[in-house]
């Protein structure tokens, strides 16, 4: 009798390989709203120890330098998502503004061509038990001065969230982020 025990952990890999489309919840003419779900096999202390690791799992396509290794998370409330550039230069993506372990980690901040407008983004991502993994939400709201038209600007910032979050559920998993 064959196992279907490497059938199994294929298709554990592939579902966590697999991108993450989060829904655009709200549009309105200055502001809109995404929000997405996932679980991750770890408890949430360990996904929310994988979290602030974000050098782990952001993808280094959207840094400004071009590598995750430039980034840093200080899990505390009015901490820095910052990221180191060339030259001795820096960019603040968020502060943190609510840091509660295995729970919640909330960000104020415009992030990438976001930062260009007069914008504020809250990106949260709230953490539950469920059965033995994590049900990882995320929600970011942004509002302000938009240069683009929010039904039009949303689904692009929904794609690369949707990317975010999806390799922090493999990274959190135990599995590779993504190349």
């Amino acid at each position: 009798m064959k196992s279907s025990f490497p059938l199994a952990v294929l298709a554990v890999a592939v579902g966590l390989a697999l991108p993450v489309h989060a829904d655009v919840k709200e549009t309105r003419e200055n502001g809109f709203v995404i929000e997405a779900t996932v679980m991750a096999e770890a408890s949430p202390a360990a996904v929310y120890r994988q979290l602030v690791r974000v050098a782990g799992w952001w993808d280094p396509k959207h840094t400004w330098s071009g590598s995750a290794r430039n980034l840093k998370l200080d899990p505390k409330a009015g901490g820095c998502f910052c990221e180191k550039l060339a030259d001795g230069g820096s960019v603040q993506h968020a502060r943190v503004i609510f840091a509660q372990p295995g729970k919640l980690l909330r960000l104020e901040g415009a992030l990438g061509p976001l930062q260009d407008m007069a914008v504020t983004g809250v990106l949260s991502f709230n953490l539950a038990p469920d059965g033995p993994g994590t049900r990882i939400n995320m929600t970011y709201r942004v509002a302000g001065v938009l240069t683009m038209d929010s039904a039009k600007l949303a689904p692009l910032v929904d794609q690369v969230m949707g990317i975010q979050l999806g390799r922090l559920r493999s990274f959190a998993s135990g599995a590779p982020a993504g190349p």
